[in-house]
């Protein structure tokens, strides 16, 4: 009901996205940030007095041009690297091991975070608009977060499709209301509410080193860039061409709202105030506060809080194919039923739940992380691309090359003022989190090289040549669960044994006493008989049936029957060269809850023996549910 029916590979062509779809799938996080982008630079230009803030708009424009040269950059990355990843398989082609691992563990933080503020932001939205759900933050948080994760279980394609509306309604109201501010403003001379934040006591000036944090603070607007190259295997096919009309959809309509926010605030006279975002005071000044400016204050809520659904795009392939290259575990670059990398989603999720949970959904202590990932994965991807032309060598590589190198040098110097300025307001935590995740990687990465040195993967094995089999089979009674056992058993192997545990003390019961299940306590459980009868009693009637099978009785002063049994094992390595199978039988009750009213006997046993590579251990059922019929078809669970 919630993820939907198992699809075919045949079938991956439906969960594909378009290039309009590519928008709301992956370029939420970018669009959106114009939130906050423009927002940021006005902050730094305050605290140094309102002679400043008109510093604004070539700010802007720098911030754009920027953009235009990322845009340009990551057309070229879908082109080159069509097989998703972004910098990371830039990276991995251009540098040093060392140097990708950097970029993975950067992007992987970068999409963490992005969830996190991305829902942290809609909910303080909404919350600001009703003040009375300020104590559910952390509960809207994670609810809107359970939705976007189920969405995307369901596929790419579906969350896109859900998203698409408020995207659409997004880009175009922004757009439409930039322009009444540009052409025909409706209220621009209307008093605005909350207190100015612009500091009175600045010296007015710009210096470089203000110019420089203002500009790496409004560069938060370009994060999410880089999430479309990342995720090229989303698109439908021709997936390149679709790539990089999307990645220049989102360039031109980013950029268009960057310089248009950033004229009507040079126009409007707008400056940072408490309790009232720019953005909210440049719709306000546009159109008034009239329904236009609630319908777009809340379509602006709902984009921000599913803007988290950018990382559900990226993530999942990126720990595919660091999982593909040995840097994180395997199940990483397994598909669902729904044909998506659903581990990654889950890890995306708990990781961005635990943070705001860490964090109670405040944004404020989320901002200071932000950005400096994505802006060490938009360097790295620069330079690798740089090293790419030069080895390359088509038509215009220089040209190409150089576009790069002006690229790598902006982000890198952006990426240093942010871990210069924000390193104490909590980018320390970043800085402690990337060489973790890359120490990770790198254990992992060991981990596997051993595993494949032991079991020679790659190399051709000798000629396996079989052994005889011995079954061994531990059981309580003469049962029809014995019987399918003892026919299992001897199915598997040519020589079989039947086990049962007899204890010293007369007055204790066997673990494997009782009828109808195994016991799984000598203290206390099953038939009242005594040891000594109960014996007797299961020899006599192993007499009576006679399958064919010894019945070998294990004396133990323990009160645990795991130990005789391995014991027996043991005895018999010393002997023999067989190869040995242990066949455990179990019971299937017919109600789910019914399970605690068994021994677990077989659960037991298996954990004693699975780290031994000299036994075989297999499992064979008998269901309650099931009327007992000659013949009867059994099943056989390895461990």
């Amino acid at each position: 009901m919630l993820i939907g029916r198992p699809l075919r590979f045949a079938d991956s062509a439906e969960e594909e996205i378009g290039s309009v779809e590519g928008l709301s799938a992956l370029s939420l996080d970018a669009l959106t940030s114009v939130a906050y982008g423009p927002e940021a630079i006005l902050l730094v230009l305050a605290g140094a007095g309102a002679a400043t803030l008109g510093a604004m708009l070539p700010i802007t424009i720098a911030i754009v041009v920027l953009l235009a040269i990322l845009v340009v950059s990551y057309r070229q990355v879908i082109v080159a690297y069509s097989g998703g990843g972004g910098a990371y398989a830039v990276t991995k082609d251009n540098f040093p091991r060392g140097v990708s691992l950097l970029a993975g563990a950067a992007l992987i933080v970068d999409y963490t975070l992005t969830v996190a503020v991305s829902i942290a932001a809609g909910v303080a939205a909404l919350t600001s608009a009703f003040p009375a759900l300020r104590p559910l933050t952390v509960p809207l948080c994670l609810g809107i977060l359970a939705l976007i994760t189920v969405l995307n279980l369901r596929g790419v394609a579906e969350g896109a499709r859900a998203f698409l509306l408020p995207t659409v309604l997004f880009i175009v109201g922004l757009l439409t209301v930039l322009a009444v501010g540009l052409v025909h403003p409706l209220a621009a001379h209307a008093s605005q509410s909350g207190r100015p934040v612009v500091a009175t006591t600045g010296l007015g000036t710009l210096g470089m080193f203000l110019v420089l944090r203002a500009f790496a603070s409004g560069c938060s607007a370009l994060t999410g860039v880089e999430a479309i190259a990342n995720g090229v295997p989303l698109f439908k096919k021709p997936r390149v061409a679709r790539a990089k009309r999307t990645e220049l959809l989102l360039g031109v309509f980013l950029g268009a709202m960057l310089l248009g926010i950033a004229v009507l605030v040079e126009r409007f006279h707008i400056e940072p105030r408490v309790g009232q975002t720019v953005l909210s005071q440049v719709i306000a000044a546009s159109v008034g506060r009239g329904w236009a400016y609630y319908l777009l204050s809340v379509t602006i809520t709902v984009t921000l809080a599913l803007a988290a659904n950018t990382s559900f795009g990226g993530l999942p392939i990126l720990g595919s194919l660091l999982a593909r290259d040995n840097y994180l575990p395997h199940l990483f670059a397994l598909r669902g039923d729904r044909l998506v990398f659903g581990n990654g989603i889950w890890a995306l999720t708990i990781m961005a739940g635990a943070l705001l949970i860490a964090v109670n959904g405040n944004t404020n202590a989320l901002i200071p992380l932000f950005a400096i990932g994505v802006f060490i994965g938009f360097t790295l991807s620069q330079a690798g691309l740089v090293v790419h032309w030069r080895r390359a060598r088509p038509s215009g590589w220089r040209r190409r090359a150089a576009l790069n190198a002006i690229g790598a040098v902006v982000t890198g110097a952006c990426t240093i003022i942010f871990l210069v300025t924000k390193f104490t307001g909590g980018a320390w935590v970043v800085v402690i989190a990337i060489p973790l995740f890359i120490l990770l990687f790198t254990r992992i990465s060991a981990y596997y090289g051993r595993e494949k040195a032991r079991l020679a993967l790659g190399e051709v094995p000798a000629v396996p040549h079989g052994r005889p089999t011995l079954v061994i089979v531990p059981v309580a009674d003469v049962s029809r669960l014995t019987a399918q056992a003892i026919a299992e058993a001897e199915s598997l192997g040519q020589e079989v044994i039947a086990v049962t545990v007899a204890f010293d003390d007369e007055g204790d019961e066997g673990l494997l006493a009782g009828r109808g299940g195994e016991r799984g306590d000598a203290r206390g459980r099953g038939a009242a008989l005594g040891h000594g009868t109960r014996i007797v009693e299961l020899e006599r009637e192993w007499c009576r049936w006679h399958p064919g099978v010894p019945l070998r009785v294990l004396n133990t002063p323990y009160a645990s029957v795991v130990r005789p049994i391995v014991e027996f094992i043991d005895h018999l390595r010393q002997e023999r060269t067989d190869q040995i199978v242990v066949l455990i039988p179990f019971v299937i009750p017919d109600r789910p809850w019914h399970w605690i009213l068994h021994n677990q006997l077989d659960h037991v046993l298996s954990r004693a023996l699975r780290s031994r590579t000299d036994v075989v251990v297999a499992r064979v059922s008998a269901s309650l549910s099931e009327p007992p019929s000659t013949g009867e078809a059994t099943r056989k669970v390895p461990v």
